[in-house]
């Protein structure tokens, strides 16, 4: 049951959407807009670079503070990691699903991040970093560095806690994880097979050859 509850707890914590409340703040719907969903890089692409670092460091909030309440708060005799796992797989559902937005939010990557952040090993957030950033320099794709974010739970479970009796629950619930972050990413590994995915950026002679067409 406390499993659930923290399940429970962290959807609520995940339906507060920044990037709607950003959209809201200029009088448009982030969701009508772009990709059409409510996350980081929607509102980058469509309001510039300082609301989308208030939506990313909104979406890092809504993960971290519940998962170090309850790591710091409720489980200080250890036995945290599969609660805060539930939790953050809850806040996951909720930013991706919110209730009162007809269920149609975001994708979850910064969100993800940020329960690596909270209950991941240390060693994970800089390592995570510099994959996600290495994969999006050279790509110049924020969906293919997203696709590597949504695998490091489960690498973190699977390097810190493979000989944990709960193992294989903790397992599962990683690759939760992954399996909603590549469902909400499904158009977009679409478009990367077909070549016509969206990039950060463009080079000089991609701009000149779009400006020819």
């Amino acid at each position: 049951m406390e499993l659930i509850l923290c399940l429970a707890a962290g959807y609520f914590f995940g339906c507060i959407s920044s990037g709607y409340l950003v959209g809201k703040f200029y009088k448009k719907d982030i969701r009508e807009l772009g990709s059409g969903n409510a996350g980081t890089t929607n509102v980058l692409r469509n309001f510039g670079v300082v609301p989308a670092i208030v939506t990313f460091a909104g979406d890092l909030a809504k993960a971290v503070v519940p998962i170090l309440l309850l790591r710091f708060c409720f489980y200080q005799q250890g036995n945290w990691y599969l609660p805060c796992l539930y939790c953050g797989l809850g806040v996951v559902l909720g930013h991706n699903y919110p209730f009162y937005m007809g269920f149609k939010g975001g994708k979850g990557i910064a969100v993800t991040a940020a329960v690596v952040m909270s209950a991941a090993h240390p060693v994970m957030i800089p390592a995570g970093l510099a994959i996600f950033l290495t994969a999006v320099i050279l790509t110049r794709y924020v969906s293919v560095g997203s696709l590597f974010v949504a695998w490091y739970i489960p690498a973190n479970t699977l390097i810190f806690y493979s000989k944990d009796s709960r193992f294989i629950h903790m397992m599962v619930i990683s690759l939760l994880f992954t399996a909603l972050a590549y469902f909400q990413h499904r158009q977009n590994i679409i478009r990367l097979i077909h070549g016509n995915e969206n990039k950060l950026w463009h080079t000089k002679k991609e701009k000149e050859a779009a400006a020819e067409k």
